[in-house]
C-alpha cells in the first residue's frame, strides 16, 4: 500500500483548468447547501458533487492531495465540477471519478482534468493502475476516458450490470495523446 505521507501539490494546473483540493468549509457548504460562494458556477454543485462531499467525513483521505479536487475554469475562476481519486490504493490500483456541470460540458474539460490527475496519480510510489467505471449507456463519459488514454475492460459481468469499466496503467502509451 502507498504511504499516506507522500506529499504532492494542492493545485494541479492545466492549460485551461486548476484542480484544487477541497477545503472542509467547501465540503460543508456543498453538503448543507447553506452558503453559496460566488466562485461557483451557477449549476455547481451537481448531484455527484453532493454525494462525494457527504462521504468526506467517513473518508478523510479523500480531502488530501491524493483525494478529490474541485475543477476550476481558469478563464472565469469558477468551480465547474469535481474529480477525485478514491484513496488509498489497493495493491497499487486507484479508482477515479469526475463530473463537470452541464453548463461547461462538451468543452473537453473532463478529459483535460482526467489526464492531469492520472499523470499525478501514476507518479505516486507504488501506484501502477487507475480504473474508472461509467454506465454503459453514458457514451460521453466513456469517450472522456478513452480520450484520456483509458482502455475499455468490459466483461460479461459488467455487461450484465450495465457498467463499462476502464483501466489506465503506467505502461500505457495512451496517456500522452
Amino acid at each position: 500500500m502507498h504511504p499516506t505521507t507522500f506529499d504532492g501539490p494542492n493545485e494541479l494546473t492545466t492549460q485551461r483548468l486548476v484542480l484544487r483540493t477541497w477545503t472542509a468549509a467547501e465540503a460543508a457548504a456543498v453538503v448543507t447547501g447553506t452558503s453559496r460562494p460566488a466562485s461557483w458556477a451557477p449549476d455547481f454543485p451537481a448531484e455527484g458533487d453532493r454525494v462525494i462531499a457527504a462521504l468526506f467525513d467517513d473518508n478523510p483521505g479523500w480531502l488530501s492531495v491524493w483525494g478529490h479536487r474541485l475543477i476550476i475554469e481558469r478563464a472565469s475562476g469558477l468551480v465547474i465540477g469535481s474529480i477525485g481519486l478514491f484513496w488509498p490504493p489497493a495493491d497499487g490500483i486507484l479508482e477515479i471519478g469526475y463530473g463537470v456541470v452541464a453548463s461547461r460540458r462538451a468543452r473537453g474539460y473532463a478529459t483535460e482534468a482526467t489526464r492531469a490527475l492520472c499523470v499525478f496519480a501514476l507518479s505516486a510510489p507504488g501506484v501502477h493502475t487507475i480504473t474508472a467505471s461509467t454506465e454503459a449507456s453514458n457514451a460521453a463519459s466513456a469517450r472522456v476516458l478513452e480520450k484520456a488514454g483509458f482502455e475499455r475492460q468490459d466483461s460479461s459481468a459488467s455487461l450484465v450490470d450495465g457498467t463499462a469499466r476502464f483501466k489506465l496503467t503506467t505502461s500505457s502509451d495512451r496517456l500522452a495523446r
